[in-house]
């Protein structure tokens, strides 16, 4: 279960919770994404979370879960919160700054008169208006036995500067401490507003249709089955399968396609989309929990918990980083003075302050989890349901990349375009024969065959149905054993036939173990899909691979005409598995470059789930395809995968920026600092810079737009 936290506003304090929290026996899985303030954890638990967070954070609240509210209410709530709380901080630091020009510009002449009394008033009064919250969460974490924080480092080194009467450089500390802690809020919280606009596609209600009268209620309030309403301008709130009306739907909410899309009796219609100007009357084909729009709503929010393993590392990197750096000050502050000739403790303590002021690693703590959460969000928008920051890694690093056939490179919308009989059968008795056998079917090519029969099929005369995987079915039509399905069936079951391969996709049938003819249908590339393979050339991806169940002179004729590397057909769900395997195991460099699946049927759930990274079909994809997946791609267009690789790519351009700018920054005054040229002004300023530097730049990833589409 998600909850939200409120005042949780510090990515380090966020990875000591998520420490603490996961100490507790039943809460070893419990996952904060600081990026969303959101926390993950088993509904029993939640009053053990609670006491963690209290002793831990006291300023953090553990609220309801996220998924019972009405979406934009708590966001309306916490921006309220934010807003006061945003303002009461600059006030104060407004304040601190006024009292700290006086005592700046007038430190020296108070502090040689008997009014020295004067310039502790005024500079201890600013430090403490700004500083007052750093000391007590400080003194809190001390008394917890935690001594290696921001916290810890900002109020050693202020009080340190007061020691050797460093007044105004204390407050500067304090107070550009306090200046960037606020637009690190402020950017911090923009993001979050961000996303949860770009998530607020959740319909808050339904016009239910009972008795002929229409009511508004919650749509979790509506059973599979029953009747909606959808007015003019209202967001669709159950999937469902459109009963009477014509509409034009927006659905870039869902698939980042800004065409609006037809629909009409009989087609169906996702939640999340926005009706045009037509009355739709739907019946419900899913509870609201199982909808489009909730599934895109669970998947983006539970995104940004899977850390990439930049952030893992930074981590980690943070951890030992800052004790590193306070015993190293400890060190500069006291060795020189004792072997140096001429070298004092008050030179050497003040090196060493300017180090701790410099050392706070909250540039990195902050941006890279921060950019990750843009770089989701960015793909949600344009279609593209990236399932964890590792994901992104991942797909910045492709090498091959592996498609199915049907439904992802193909349209997946089959014709008869043949219809061939054998021994003495006439067309009219195989095709009726072959559309009553399939007559259980969801396949495309068996829809295709009961459309051309076009005539009514009684399921009682069609008995013991059986689907073989990889092969076809098997059925007794009218007291008559049937079969249907390709080459390997006839085989399979010794049927003799004169013909193994046809031009295009063939359904052979027979009829009481004889050979009666082979039915022809016909599949459409999708135009999208040479973009596809375009785009992904264009990125630098090495190796396009078809892997099909169909046959082999198909699988040929759609490598040919889209100009991919290899094919591989007639293959079982588990053949799949195996080719994915061995093309991993060939890659040249298996720890750094990374191989993709895409498919769309129920049958390609364990081949995406093995690859490395399993992109769905999310438009017309089977649900179990979905889950498996690690990317969903919201609209049926193989070329957003393209689309998702150049976003993973600027996403980790930018955090690796941001990593090589803190840390070259940071090494660089903490050198000069080190040998006395930087004083502790220079490195607040650097400090505090390099941090909202990384943040806004972080911001960027989710203002990135495609610019092929």
């Amino acid at each position: 279960m998600r909850y939200q936290l409120d005042g949780l506003d510090c990515a380090a304090c966020a990875a000591k919770l998520e420490q603490e929290l996961r100490r507790v026996k039943g809460l070893e899985q419990a996952v904060i994404n600081f990026a969303a303030g959101s926390l993950e954890a088993p509904p029993e638990m939640l009053a053990a979370a609670r006491e963690v967070i209290a002793r831990v954070e006291p300023g953090v609240r553990l609220l309801e879960p996220t998924g019972d509210a009405v979406a934009g209410e708590g966001t309306r709530e916490e921006g309220e919160r934010e807003g006061e709380e945003d303002g009461r901080n600059l006030y104060l630091i407004v304040i601190a700054a006024l009292l700290l020009v006086p005592g700046l510009i007038f430190n020296e002449w108070l502090h040689r008169t008997p009014y020295s009394w004067a310039e502790y008033g005024i500079l201890l009064t600013a430090y403490l208006l700004v500083g007052w919250p750093v000391i007590r969460a400080a003194g809190r974490n001390l008394i917890r036995g935690r001594f290696f924080d921001e916290t810890f480092l900002m109020t050693i080194a202020t009080t340190g500067a007061i020691a050797i009467h460093q007044l105004p450089e204390a407050v500067g500390v304090m107070l550009f401490y306090a200046v960037g802690e606020y637009f690190q809020g402020r950017a911090v919280n923009r993001s979050r507003r961000s996303i949860a606009a770009l998530l607020d596609i959740r319909p808050q209600y339904a016009n239910l249709k009972l008795n002929g009268e229409t009511k508004q209620v919650r749509p979790e309030e509506v059973a599979v089955g029953q009747t909606i309403v959808i007015k003019p301008g209202e967001k669709v709130p159950l999937d469902g399968e459109v009963l009477e009306g014509v509409s034009f739907v927006d659905t870039a909410a869902l698939t980042g396609e800004s065409v609006p899309r037809k629909v009409e009796k009989g087609e169906g219609i996702l939640a999340g989309m926005v009706n045009g100007q037509g009355l739709l009357t739907v019946k419900v084909t899913r509870p609201f929990a199982e909808s489009s729009v909730a599934r895109i709503l669970d998947l983006v929010e539970h995104a940004a918990a899977r850390k990439a393993p930049t952030e893992q590392f930074i981590t980690a990197f943070s951890r030992y980083y800052t004790p590193a750096v306070v015993l190293g000050a400890l060190a500069l502050a006291l060795i020189p003075p004792l072997v140096l000739p001429g070298a004092t403790f008050a030179t050497w303590i003040y090196r060493a302050l300017v180090l701790l002021v410099i050392s706070c690693p909250c540039a990195l703590v902050v941006s890279i989890p921060l950019g990750y959460f843009g770089g989701i969000g960015a793909a949600s928008r344009q279609g593209v349901l990236v399932k964890g920051a590792s994901f992104l890694d991942a797909l910045s690093a492709l090498h091959t990349v592996v498609f199915d056939k049907t439904g992802t490179l193909t349209r997946g919308v089959f014709r008869v375009s043949q219809v061939v009989p054998y021994n003495g059968f006439s067309q009219e008795e195989l095709l009726a024969t072959a559309a009553a056998a399939e007559v259980y079917s969801n396949h495309p090519i068996a829809q295709s065959i009961r459309e051309a029969y076009g005539g009514e099929i009684a399921p009682d005369q069609v008995q013991d149905y059986q689907e073989i995987p990889g092969h076809g079915i098997q059925a007794v039509v009218g007291g008559r054993r049937v079969l249907a399905g390709n080459d390997r069936l006839l085989h399979r079951e010794d049927i003799p036939h004169e013909i193994c391969n046809v031009a295009g996709t063939g359904v052979h049938v027979v009829i009481d173990g004889v050979f009666a003819g082979y039915i022809v249908i016909a599949d459409e590339v999708k135009p999208d899909a040479r973009a596809a393979i375009a785009g992904l050339r264009e990125l630098g991806v090495k190796q396009v691979v078809l892997l099909t169940g169909d046959e082999e002179a198909v699988a040929r004729r759609v490598a040919a005409d889209l100009g991919l590397d290899t094919y591989f057909a007639e293959l079982l769900p588990e053949d799949k598995v195996a080719r994915v395997e061995a093309l991993q195991a060939a890659l040249p460099d298996r720890r750094r470059q990374k191989l993709a699946f895409v498919g769309d049927g129920i049958n390609d759930a364990p081949v995406i789930t093995r690859a490395d990274i399993g992109v769905a079909m999310g438009g017309l994809g089977s649900d179990a395809a979905i889950e498996a997946a690690d990317v969903v791609l919201m609209e049926d267009a193989p070329s957003r995968l393209a689309t998702a690789v150049r976003i993973a790519r600027h996403t980790g351009l930018i955090v690796r920026q941001n990593v090589v700018l803190a840390l070259s920054i940071k090494a660089f005054f903490l050198v000069l600092g080190a040998f006395g040229v930087a004083t502790i002004w220079e490195a607040v300023f650097a400090d505090v810079g390099v941090a909202l530097a990384a943040i806004f730049n972080a911001t960027r990833t989710l203002r990135y737009k495609d610019p092929h589409w």
